[in-house]
């Protein structure tokens, strides 16, 4: 007779982990909220994920192992197709008796369990793992073999180039841009995937490709900074070059214009976007890969970094009826994350968004996406989609950026006309964004009725969660920068990053916003009217509550979410530079 396995709830309280009463309140949240009652227990903090897999190895009959101590993977990684361990989150252990053991996270994934049988053509044996442990080994060992792999790549086709240079006699199958016509590609396709699979997994959000006189550099921008990857030689920059131009859809004989494109690739079981900007420069033409995640702008206002009373302004701000509401900042700050945060929020049945955009980035069900296109006969140019968007009555609509006076005037004509209107604006402040618009030539009196508020915000890093630490000694220089004494700070600490693998030795890992939230007042109104300068627009929104970029810096820093450096270092304003010269 079999016998009868024990419930996980059983053997945990018999383990002593949990009490009676702690196991009633997790059945009944898993019931609830259709959990199972591990991940009940874990989400409700109960009990970590590592004691929930000891006691269902336990209950299963299998074998617990913990990858990172585990030093018979990395030999064993080969035994499972790379695809496959990413996709399904398994590990190989070795071979014993002909049968394949198999790290899985999941006991009652039986279809699995299955298809390794069927896809490795043989037995498998089973331990278990919790699925964060997996992914965090795959995370970080797996990066290291794509890098190996790049560099055998280049050395590959390095070989190949001498090889070919020593060969008088010339392959027919060979293009004038080096790409060959046959198998002999094969080097050359591999190591452009390789390239962008590890960008991708190292969470860059461009990849570089910049032809110099004796080499072509490869560079990603992880976290806003531009890192260098092992260079190219120079004899495959031609190759190199049209593989891409292949890939992106663009003409390969043309090296004199500027060109663009888009290419889509399927990346561990995610559909990734790039968009692909190529211009000629002195070496060669210099490509550049903008990586586009659908996740990056699914994230939720609440996940931006936003203080708590920003946060409540800003979800007020978004819900008026009618008014601009003004993004402001650099390139690559993340206006546009905001903007789409904020409708995706407002994204319901009853209200209907126009959005007018240079190019479409992201696609999202439920709004009408218009894309700017000035090579049309007459121009498809913002002003223009504009006016036909207010013959289609819409509620909200965002207008990608104000680039000149028509554009500005249709949308403060929207606004007054009982709109809602998102746009960017390129300025370093939020009370600048008001005198640019005056400069610009919109008459005082409509920008000082239709806007209703202004948001400047910069991407700080944050420090990364695996090293994070109490720095003994931060740097005064760069504590003065930002407005902080140092030696009246009391108990204050300032944390910083050690470095450590999960973020390739920078001691950070992420980004998030600080903000500028300037929101219009009777004082500030009045001010625009009169064209009054920026610094005493500024000083009226200080007084009216508006935390400035460095203040909500400095916030940041004492919560411990970044360093005094990354502060100084992005908030280049006014501010910091009053304090460095002082």
């Amino acid at each position: 007779m079999a016998r009868k396995r024990k419930k996980l709830g059983e053997i945990l309280l018999e383990w002593g982990r949990i009490d009676p009463g702690s196991l009633e309140t997790a059945e009944n949240f898993a019931k609830e909220h259709d959990r199972r009652l591990g991940e009940a227990l874990v989400e409700l903090e109960l009990i970590s994920e590592d004691e929930v897999v000891r006691a269902l190895a336990e209950q299963f009959g299998m074998e617990y192992v913990d990858p990172e101590d585990n030093g018979e993977i990395a030999s064993a990684l080969n035994l499972i197709p790379e695809d496959i361990i990413r996709k399904h989150l398994v590990l190989p252990l070795g071979k014993d008796n002909g049968r394949l053991k198999v790290i899985i996270h999941n006991p009652l994934d039986l279809d699995v369990q299955d298809m390794l049988r069927f896809r490795l053509a043989t037995e498998i044996e089973p331990h278990l793992a919790s699925r964060t442990k997996i992914k965090h080994y795959i995370d970080n060992y797996l990066s290291g073999r794509t890098t190996e792999s790049i560099d055998k790549t280049v050395d590959e086709l390095r070989q190949a180039s001498v090889d070919a240079s020593m060969d008088s006699s010339m392959d027919a199958s060979v293009d004038v841009d080096g790409v060959a016509a046959d198998d002999a590609t094969a080097p050359i396709v591999r190591l452009i995937n390789l390239i962008i699979t590890e960008a991708v997994r190292s969470r860059a959000s461009d990849i570089h490709v910049e032809p110099f006189g004796d080499r072509v550099r490869v560079r990603y921008r992880i976290d806003g900074v531009c890192i260098e990857r092992d260079a190219i030689p120079k004899s495959m920059q031609a190759s190199v070059i049209s593989r891409l131009k292949i890939m992106a859809g663009m003409h390969i004989e043309q090296k004199r214009n500027t060109q663009d494109g888009r290419i889509k690739m399927h990346i561990d079981d995610q559909q990734i976007d790039f968009r692909v900007s190529c211009i000629p420069s002195y070496h060669g033409e210099s490509m550049v890969l903008r990586i586009l995640r659908p996740e990056s702008v699914n994230i939720g206002i609440q996940a931006l970094g936003f203080e708590e009373d920003d946060y409540g302004r800003f979800q007020k701000i978004i819900r008026r009826p009618n008014g601009i509401f003004l993004v402001t900042g650099p390139t690559g700050s993340g206006k546009t994350t905001t903007l789409y945060a904020a409708l995706q929020e407002l994204n319901q049945s009853d209200r209907k968004i126009i959005t007018a955009e240079d190019p479409v980035e992201y696609h999202f069900t439920g709004m009408n996406q218009c894309q700017v296109n000035e090579a049309l006969k007459p121009p498809l140019s913002f002003a223009r989609i504009l006016r036909a968007m207010l013959r289609q009555a819409p509620n909200i609509i965002l207008v990608g950026e104000i680039r000149d006076l028509e554009v500005a005037e249709v949308a403060i004509q929207a606004a007054l006309t009982g709109h809602l209107v998102f746009s960017t604006l390129h300025t370093n402040d939020a009370p600048s964004a008001i005198t640019r618009l005056i400069d610009m030539g919109v008459k005082p009196f409509l920008v000082a009725s239709s806007v209703q508020a202004i948001m400047a915000q910069r991407l700080i890093r944050v420090i990364c969660p695996d090293c994070k630490e109490v720095d003994p000694n931060p740097e005064r220089h760069y504590l003065r920068l930002i407005g902080l004494d140092p030696d009246k700070m009391g108990d204050k600490k300032v944390y910083r990053g050690k470095g450590c693998k999960t973020c390739h030795g920078s001691g950070y890992k992420g980004r998030i916003g600080i903000f500028e939230m300037l929101e219009m007042n009777a004082q500030i109104r009045e001010l625009a009217f009169n064209r009054a300068p920026a610094n005493k627009i500024r000083k009226a929104a200080a007084a009216g509550g508006m935390r400035s970029l460095v203040e909500d810096g400095r916030v940041k820093i004492l919560k411990g979410v970044t360093t005094p450096y990354e502060v100084a270092r992005i908030t280049q304003t006014e501010e910091v530079i009053a304090n460095q010269e002082a």
